[in-house]
C-alpha cells in the first residue's frame, strides 16, 4: 500500500480549516440583530410625537380688544385640531343703530372666518369699522392660537416617552363644547351654546335669538349680559335681564338643557 507524503497532509488539514472558518463566517447574519431592532423602534415614537403635536391644537383664545370709531370689538376662536371651529364676537359696538348693525355684521364676520380659515376675510356692507376692528381682533387671536400651538408642540414631544400621561394631559386641554336645545318664546326660538373645560362653563353664545324690529335691539343688549351672566355663575341660576323676560326666560331654558348635556 502507498504511503501519503507528509507535506500532501498538512496541506489538505490547512485547506479543511480554511473551508470552516469560511462555512462559519457565511452562517454570521449580515446586520446586528440588536441595531434591526432598535432601527425598527425608532420611527413610532416620532409618529407619537407628531400626533401629539396635532392634537395640542385645540383650544380658546381671546384676541386683544379693538378700538373703533363706534366702540371695541374683541374676537374669541374655538380651535380644533389646529382649525377654526368657531369664532364670536365677545365684544361689539352697540347704542343706537350701532346695535342693528352688529346684529347684522358679526354673525356674517363670524362665518366668514370659519370659512377662510383665517383673517382674511371681507367686511360687511354697512359695518365697515366693525369689520375693521373685527379684522383686527381676529389677528391677534390667530397670532396667539399659532402661539399656543407652538408651546404645545414642544410639551408633546416631551411627553411622547409617557404615553398614559400625554393622553391625559391632552383630554384635560381638550374644551367641551355642547349645544342646547331650542327654546321656544313669545319673540322667536332661543337656543344657547357653552365651552365646559374641567367642569366649568369657560364660555357662552347664543346660537339662535329672537331678530326683527325691536327685537334686534333687545337681543344685542340681552344676549352678552346673558352669557356673561353663565360664565360666571357657572350654572343656569341666573337673572333675567331688565326689558328681555322672554329672551332670558328662553336662554335660561336652553343653557339648562346645554348643561345636562355636559353632565353639569
Amino acid at each position: 500500500m502507498r504511503k501519503s507524503h507528509p507535506i500532501r497532509r498538512v496541506v489538505l488539514a490547512g485547506a479543511a480549516t480554511v473551508s470552516g472558518i469560511v462555512l462559519l463566517l457565511s452562517l454570521k447574519p449580515a446586520s446586528d440583530p440588536g441595531s434591526a431592532q432598535a432601527a425598527g423602534v425608532g420611527a413610532p415614537p416620532a409618529a407619537s410625537a407628531q400626533g401629539g403635536a396635532q392634537a395640542a391644537g385645540s383650544g380658546t383664545v381671546t384676541g386683544e380688544a379693538a378700538q373703533t370709531q363706534y366702540g371695541a370689538v374683541q374676537v374669541r376662536l374655538t380651535v380644533s385640531n389646529g382649525k377654526i371651529a368657531r369664532a364670536e364676537a365677545v365684544q361689539a359696538p352697540k347704542g343706537g343703530q350701532s346695535d342693528q348693525i352688529t346684529a347684522n355684521a358679526v354673525p356674517k364676520l363670524n362665518q366668514a372666518v370659519v370659512a377662510a380659515q383665517g383673517a382674511d376675510i371681507d367686511a360687511v356692507s354697512g359695518a365697515t369699522y366693525t369689520s375693521a376692528g373685527y379684522k383686527e381682533s381676529l389677528q391677534s387671536a390667530i397670532d396667539k392660537a399659532k402661539a399656543a400651538g407652538g408651546s404645545s408642540q414642544g410639551s408633546g414631544s416631551q411627553g411622547a416617552g409617557s404615553e398614559g400621561s400625554g393622553s391625559q394631559g391632552s383630554g384635560a386641554a381638550q374644551a367641551k363644547t355642547v349645544t342646547g336645545s331650542v327654546a321656544q318664546t313669545q319673540y322667536g326660538a332661543v337656543q344657547v351654546r357653552i365651552t365646559v373645560t374641567g367642569g366649568k362653563i369657560t364660555q357662552a353664545e347664543t346660537v339662535q335669538a329672537p331678530k326683527g324690529g325691536q327685537s334686534d335691539q333687545i337681543t344685542a343688549n340681552a344676549v352678552p349680559k346673558l352669557n356673561q351672566a353663565a360664565v360666571t355663575a357657572g350654572s343656569a341660576d341666573i337673572d333675567a335681564v331688565s326689558g328681555a323676560t322672554y329672551t332670558s326666560a328662553g336662554y335660561k331654558e336652553s343653557l339648562q338643557s346645554a348643561l345636562d348635556q355636559a353632565g353639569g
